[in-house]
């Protein structure tokens, strides 16, 4: 294995940690902000990656894929679902809404953030800096756009369980065969083409957006 590759990975796994750590954090937050105060109790409104690890979704998973597709393909994964008590939440419905999407809309937060960064670092020496910049905006994009999909345990699926009224009884028996789910999901096609036209064609507009160069596949 190329050893370049490998630790362009790791260092993109290192951006995958921290984006992921952040994505937990927003949902935490926004619950406790809401009124539902469990994942505070449990030291989840944190900026701490251990407390957030889920073994399977943050470390086995995009660890294989660079080892088994270094320097291509598409890396994603997911942290420890954040716990939330929907009766403690002051309006239930809209509030558990806004604890589910704070994940994903704090991947696009930071993708415009790692973008407004890689065009500061155009007025740096090395064009590394702009360029390691939006392949993390590139990277916290393909994790919102992942965790809409509707499949548990990604928070498409919780709102696809609120808006339809799901019962909790019925979405936590499909979530035992979340892992399941979620493989063959990501072996399908149509999938992999839709998180990757979605990803590209965001980065783009962003890139577009701070006046950045960049090729979108």
């Amino acid at each position: 294995m190329d050893s370049k590759l490998l630790i362009d990975g790791l260092i993109l796994y290192l951006g995958l940690l921290v984006l992921l750590t952040l994505h937990e954090f927003g949902h935490a937050w926004t619950a406790w902000k809401c009124g539902d105060d469990t994942a505070k109790l449990q030291g989840r409104v944190s900026l701490n990656p251990i407390v957030h690890i889920d073994l399977f979704g943050t470390v086995i998973l995009p660890l294989m894929m660079i080892l088994l597709s270094p320097g291509g393909g598409m890396m994603f994964g997911w942290a420890k679902p954040v716990p939330v008590n929907t009766q403690n939440l002051r309006r239930p419905k809209l509030d558990d809404l806004l604890v589910t999407l704070a994940g994903p809309g704090m991947n696009l937060l930071l993708a415009v953030v790692l973008m407004g960064l890689g065009r500061a670092g155009m007025f740096a020496p090395t064009p590394s800096v702009t360029a390691l910049c939006v392949d993390m905006a590139q990277l916290s994009l393909v994790l919102c756009f992942f965790n809409l999909l509707p499949v548990p345990p990604l928070d498409g699926s919780q709102v696809l369980r609120i808006l339809t009224g799901m019962s909790y009884e019925t979405y936590y028996q499909i979530s035992r065969y979340s892992i399941f789910l979620l493989i063959i999901v990501m072996q399908l096609p149509l999938v992999q083409r839709i998180l990757a036209i979605a990803t590209g064609h965001t980065t783009a507009v962003l890139a577009n957006w701070f006046g950045i160069a960049v090729s979108v596949a």
